[in-house]
């Protein structure tokens, strides 16, 4: 199975790289550095810990536990992989030049065992559920040792890996221990093919959520700007589809409280001017990269900068989680829930689902399916403020009972590093 996956593989690749190209059309960063796609980079290190987190989301996972690992091997290279420019920028931006990123190349025997070549990891870390069945196999043949920390496994994913259930055996049992959310999560790797004896049921690392020492005061900055006692609410990383019914909503709002702001933040880079047009057809509309002062008058706030959703959580009182209202799976509800808000969401979210699950239980989230329904959900947290209050702190519970996931999974990693670099380092005798 492996061998069919690589030739089909080699057949697609002249039409990854057309898309490639178009992507780049729109996001100029996807034209640079292609020759990492396929393993050829400037660079090289003697030994290092690779951590591969895919996109934004993964690297955002993987934040807490790079900074840990980077203090207990302060002499080992740190170098984490993505697939895309956005978790690229991610990287650079949460660690500067202490950390070295570089594109993961594709999935093809050669381009891989040149990155081995090049980089020698003495483990491979891997965020979450991300098999690939060549950078698995030649991690296995070059004796590197393989984790999958924080890993989840929805239903629907496990439909898929059944479809190609000796090829996903295969992965698994390459795979030196893994680090599963929950239970759920650990069972269904195991009916996989995952050896049992290599399971861990660790927790969600996204729950050790590191919130930066001065954000409250940069918050406190953006809400005096913004208009400290106006209503304000955000609708975060939201996708095509979904601004037109954030906009809808804030209509209904705005019907209610004239003064009623909304912070918008669409999920991509590419889609920045686009919404901003969308947005002045019915509102005054300032961009977040325009940096203006006066905003007295301003009806929706464009979140348009890369790296400061936290902080536009921190100004907001109440926040709606997108990528929720059309089946994207929705996205992580945690930093509002670190941050005390309130939080709403539509009704897909089978991506968080055991962790939305948990904050529904607590009271500490509504859904929602439309516009009228956002604006009513809304509208009842900006007229109820001390229910508002008592939902944000029900979320802040959640996630504060939950933490502890990060302490196990860098003991387990820990080990496992230092087992790979005294079999190293016996080798060289």
């Amino acid at each position: 199975m492996r061998y069919l996956y690589t030739f089909l593989f080699y057949v697609a690749l002249p039409f990854i790289f057309i898309r490639l190209g178009w992507r780049s059309i729109k996001q100029p960063a996807y034209r640079r550095r292609m020759g990492e796609r396929l393993g050829f980079y400037p660079f090289q290190f003697d030994q290092c810990i690779w951590v591969h987190a895919v996109s934004v989301g993964e690297t955002l996972a993987a934040i807490p536990l790079i900074n840990a690992l980077k203090s207990r091997f302060p002499d080992l290279q740190m170098m984490v992989t993505t697939m895309t420019p956005t978790g690229a920028e991610r990287v650079k931006t949460a660690f500067g030049e202490s950390v070295t990123h570089a594109y993961i190349p594709y999935d093809l025997p050669a381009a891989m065992q040149r990155f081995i070549r090049h980089f020698h990891p003495v483990i491979c870390i891997i965020m979450e559920t991300e098999l690939w069945p060549n950078l698995l196999a030649l991690c296995s043949k070059n004796t590197i040792p393989i984790c999958l920390v924080n890993a989840r496994l929805s239903e629907k994913s496990a439909h898929g890996y059944y479809r190609v259930a000796s090829l996903t055996r295969e992965m698994l049992r390459r795979i030196n221990w893994i680090a599963a959310h929950g239970e759920v999560d650990a069972n269904r790797f195991i009916a996989l093919g995952a050896p049992k004896e290599r399971m861990s049921v660790t927790g969600n690392i996204k729950f050790d959520i590191q919130l930066p020492a001065d954000l409250a005061q940069k918050g406190a900055a953006l809400r005096e700007t913004l208009g400290k006692d106006r209503f304000i609410w955000i609708a975060a990383s939201t996708h095509e589809g979904e601004e037109e019914i954030v906009l809808a909503a804030h209509k209904k709002i705005r019907e209610i409280n004239p003064q009623a702001l909304l912070i918008l933040v669409p999920r991509h880079p590419p889609r920045f001017d686009a919404i901003a047009k969308l947005s002045e057809q019915s509102f005054s509309t300032v961009r977040r990269s325009l940096q203006e002062s006066c905003l007295s008058e301003t009806a929706v706030y464009l979140g348009d900068t890369m790296g400061e959703l936290l902080l536009m959580y921190s100004a907001a009182d109440a926040t709606f989680v997108a990528g929720s209202l059309i089946p994207r799976g929705g996205h992580n509800m945690l930093e509002p829930g670190a941050l005390g808000k309130p939080i709403v969401t539509g009704p897909y979210l089978f991506n968080f689902a055991e962790i939305s699950e948990l904050f529904v239980s607590a009271h500490a989230l509504a859904k929602v399916t439309d516009a009228n329904s956002l604006a009513q959900q809304v509208i009842w947290l900006m007229q109820h403020p001390a229910e508002q209050a008592e939902m944000g702190a029900r979320a802040l519970q959640v996630v504060a009972e939950n933490r502890g996931a990060l302490a196990k999974q860098v003991e387990l990693v820990s080990r496992v590093v230092n087992c790979s670099l005294l079999s190293c380092h016996m080798q060289s005798f």
